[in-house]
């Protein structure tokens, strides 16, 4: 049921019951991007985040009696497309869920106008920390600084001593691939790493002949992978073909797909991922989903994607608003909040090991907690590795050492809103982090 469906059949509710007031829907748009280079792993995400919704709507009647609509609008992951999809949706939208750090880039001057939230769960600015800064925009529960930091506090563990060790950053060359590199930059100051940048671009994400060759000539201890989608699985094969030891190939959360990996199957063994979720098929969540929405043929899912890091992550990235949405219904005693009361919703998140296990994500999402001065939470993550056949947990969990890089949030956060000025800081909350 569309969104235009949605509202005839709430009228149609509201006139059979004379007229009285009627909760409709909490509108959720999502920018999506089921078509496109990045579709591969775009797929399993809407699913995962659909049918979360889904299940609420079929299981509770949506969140506090109200359902839900996460109506898709089609970006291809195009920053254009994205920006057209945002303005259309704006009017009633409660939240912005841009899935790319450009259209996060382009959205973000305008939040301070449209004062509707910025959801970018695990991307977008990592400035965005800094609720002090940016009212209207949240990356929890963790950034690509916080990405960064637990990759090279991982390496060291494994190594014991950074210095004169050489990482090879291959990276889209795209506003999200260089996102890491003031965190990575300050780390192999701090550290004594070389650091080398290998960007590859968009037309060369299937073919990176070029780029593996320099890592050959350059022959670095650890190649760091900030990629997406095509360019994912042209760097798996590409590593296996060339024979680089997979165990010493890191990628961010997003460059953690199974599809990638089945590609190679065996030969990947080793290869790693940095997440801040787990897939747990036992987890009472999924099985809620499978009973309401996958066996009621209302998901567009399948055994083996279910079972997967991005689908398990699409679950956990709705669930995560949809506890905003929760909070922020109980602290205004309304059903149908706005988009300012979703705001306070994001800024008053406690995933407590407790809580999660009552929104029955066991295992899938470290705890962590958001306040007005931090939008991201950062929640920390686990280390997976590549068996061959799965993604399997590698470490504890890993917390990122935000206090390393609060000076860089501050300084960062701050001529950001020097160079779009005039721009309004939030009263509401003194910067701490």
């Amino acid at each position: 049921m569309n969104h235009f469906t949605k509202l005839v059949a709430a009228a149609v509710l509201a006139g059979a019951t004379g007229g009285a007031a009627v909760a409709q829907e909490l509108f959720v748009p999502n920018l999506a991007y089921r078509t496109g280079p990045f579709a591969a792993t775009g797929i399993p995400i809407m699913n995962g985040q659909a049918d979360y919704f889904t299940m609420l709507n079929q299981r509770d009647g949506g969140i506090g009696g109200v359902p839900v609509n996460a109506e898709e609008c089609e970006t291809g992951y195009s920053t254009e497309k994205g920006v057209e999809c945002y303005e259309k949706l704006k009017g009633e939208a409660l939240v912005t869920q841009p899935w790319s750090t450009g259209i996060t880039l382009q959205v973000l001057p305008k939040t301070n106008v449209d004062e509707i939230p910025i959801y970018g769960p695990g991307y977008g600015f990592s400035p965005m920390a800094d609720g002090t800064t940016f009212k209207w925009a949240y990356n929890t529960p963790s950034g690509y600084w916080d990405a960064a930091d637990m990759i090279v506090q991982y390496i060291e563990g494994q190594e014991g001593d950074l210095e004169g060790k050489k990482f090879a950053f291959l990276h889209l060359d795209h506003p999200f691939g260089k996102e890491p590199l003031p965190v990575l930059e300050q780390l192999a100051e701090e550290k004594g790493f070389e650091l080398v940048p290998i960007p590859v671009g968009l037309n060369e994400m299937q073919n990176q002949s070029a780029q593996w060759l320099q890592i050959r000539r350059e022959r670095p201890d650890y190649v760091i992978m900030w990629g997406w989608g095509a360019m994912n699985a042209g760097a798996i094969t590409e590593a296996v073909k060339t024979k680089f030891p997979m165990e010493n190939f890191i990628g961010v959360w997003w460059a953690g797909h199974d599809a990638d990996l089945n590609l190679v199957g065996e030969e990947g063994a080793g290869y790693k991922s940095i997440s801040w979720s787990f897939p747990n098929m036992d987890a009472p969540v999924m099985q809620d989903i499978k009973e309401y929405v996958v066996d009621e043929g209302l998901s567009q899912t399948n055994p083996e994607e279910m079972e997967g890091v991005f689908y398990g992550r699409g679950v956990v990235i709705s669930a995560i608003l949809g506890e905003a949405i929760r909070v922020a219904q109980d602290e205004y005693d309304t059903a149908e909040i706005t988009p300012a009361q979703l705001r306070w919703g994001f800024e008053n998140l406690d995933f407590s090991e407790e809580r999660i296990a009552e929104l029955g994500l066991d295992g899938m999402v470290p705890p962590f907690q958001t306040s007005c001065e931090n939008h991201t939470g950062h929640s920390g993550g686990w280390m997976l590795e590549w068996d061959g056949e799965q993604f399997v947990k590698a470490s504890d969990l890993l917390r990122p050492n935000v206090e390393s890089y609060s000076d860089l949030i501050d300084s960062s956060a701050a001529e950001y809103a020097e160079s779009n000025a005039p721009w309004p800081n939030n009263e509401e909350c003194a910067a701490t982090n």
